[in-house]
């Protein structure tokens, strides 16, 4: 008993050597920090708010074409001509370098006021867009949360591994002193010596690329959070999973909130809206015209020097489709067939969800038996190298079976806190499927 607390102080002044300065020289980023820097910040996210500002631009009665048209218009002609004029009673009359010139200006009105009730199924389409950009957005947003928390619990694993190989230096220090001073009485061989200096040099080797790999992480985190990509932070120490997660509940979160279902059910509607307007094509269109014009001219040869008018013009002009080479027929079917198709799409789309959910959601809890598992094997190997180290120290295991004992204890730490990250991925993931992670 007196050894055993003897160890876990051992490995307590172990971590607050290596980790505590790490931790007063660095900021703690936690994971609702690093969600909120890319919700403000990311930049995938910033074009997809723009993208949707656009939709929301664009849904308008006027691009629909719901309102009139007003033009102001103005033609200048000016002319130098050679004329010569006959008139009826055979007067001849002729001149070079004749001027004419007008002058017309004025203001026009169109309204298109029927077309088969396009522009009505057109507003309609543009409402859709908006909310199809709407969902893109939150879409978006879902999935670079998805990527934030995935890169920092991915960080959380790798610290983790970072202090297991920070611990297993020390102890195999600690082995190559003991090593050492049983060498220099006589108790030990020299190649017991080299053994625990290779053993040391392959753990270091393997922090090197263990810290190589975490920074690069860090790198990755930092780009998803559109910041300096410098930026020096650590990460919390533990990984919390949620394993009460119930397939009945997700899969009625799912039906509600997937993203991706709602825009195959938004593709359907815009499809469908498309085939109204073809079939508007059917249809008279009718236009009123209007306008307010003034016309000057001016003229060196004929009766009439110079004239000028203004006044109020307005009409009426309809249109209706008789033949167009089959077009219309043509254009109507395909459209009919955008919207079968559209209507697969949503069908299939719902069973590629469901069977996303179903396989996450069973990987989920193996995952999470898994992480329950290797937290026991932990303590148990853990227990295990404590009573290999005391016997190793009195002298009365060999080099080789210490080692194993201290691999088993380092792999046993991996494995448990890669567990503890594959489990929490999956509930990453259900949540995602579901339209449910909480930001």
């Amino acid at each position: 008993m007196k050894k055993h607390k003897l160890m876990s102080k051992f490995l307590f002044q172990i971590a607050l050597l290596v980790f505590v300065p790490k931790l007063m020289a660095q900021d703690v980023l936690t994971v609702d920090q690093a969600v909120q820097i890319a919700l403000k910040n990311n930049y995938d996210i910033k074009i997809a708010t723009n993208e949707l500002s656009v939709d929301q631009e664009n849904n308008s009665i006027g691009n629909a074409g719901m309102l009139p048209e007003v033009n102001a218009s103005l033609t200048k002609n000016n002319s130098i001509q050679n004329s010569k004029q006959t008139q009826s009673n055979g007067t001849v009359t002729e001149r070079d370098n004749a001027k004419n010139n007008r002058l017309e200006y004025g203001v026009s009105l169109g309204w298109t006021i029927f077309d088969g009730l396009r522009m009505f199924a057109r507003y309609d389409q543009l409402k859709e867009l908006e909310k199809q950009g709407d969902v893109q957005l939150k879409l978006m947003v879902l999935t670079k949360v998805s990527d934030v928390m995935t890169t920092y619990y991915d960080l959380v694993q790798q610290q983790q591994l970072i202090k297991a190989l920070d611990t297993t230096i020390v102890i195999s220090k600690q082995r190559l002193k003991t090593a050492e001073n049983r060498f220099l009485i006589g108790k030990a061989a020299k190649l017991e010596v080299l053994n625990a200096q290779v053993d040391l040099n392959t753990d270091s080797s393997t922090l090197l690329k263990q810290k190589e790999f975490y920074e690069t992480t860090k790198i990755r985190l930092n780009e998803l959070l559109a910041r300096d990509l410098t930026t020096n932070f650590q990460v919390t120490e533990e990984v919390v999973v949620d394993d009460k997660l119930q397939l009945a509940e997700l899969k009625s979160m799912t039906e509600k909130q997937n993203l991706q279902l709602q825009l195959a059910l938004i593709s359907k509607r815009v499809a469908e809206l498309d085939l109204k307007q073809t079939k508007a094509g059917r249809y008279p269109t009718v236009r009123l015209n209007t306008g307010y014009t003034f016309v000057e001219t001016e003229s060196s040869l004929g009766f009439t020097s110079a004239t000028s008018s203004r006044g109020l013009n307005y009409g009426l002009t309809a249109t209706m489709p008789i033949f167009n080479g089959f077009s219309q027929n043509r254009n109507e079917r395909i459209a009919k067939l955008q919207v079968e198709n559209s209507a697969l799409v949503a069908e299939q789309q719902k069973q590629t969800v469901n069977a996303q959910l179903a396989s996450a959601y069973q990987t989920y809890l193996t995952n999470v038996e898994l992480a329950k598992l290797e937290e026991s094997n932990e303590a148990i190997a853990k227990k295990n190298m404590e009573i290999t180290l005391d016997k190793f120290k009195i002298g009365t295991v060999p080099t080789i079976e210490f080692r194993n004992a201290q691999e088993n204890y380092i792999n046993a730490i991996a494995r448990n806190s890669n567990s503890k990250f594959q489990a929490k991925i999956s509930e990453i993931v259900l949540q995602q499927i579901a339209g449910n992670i909480k930001f």
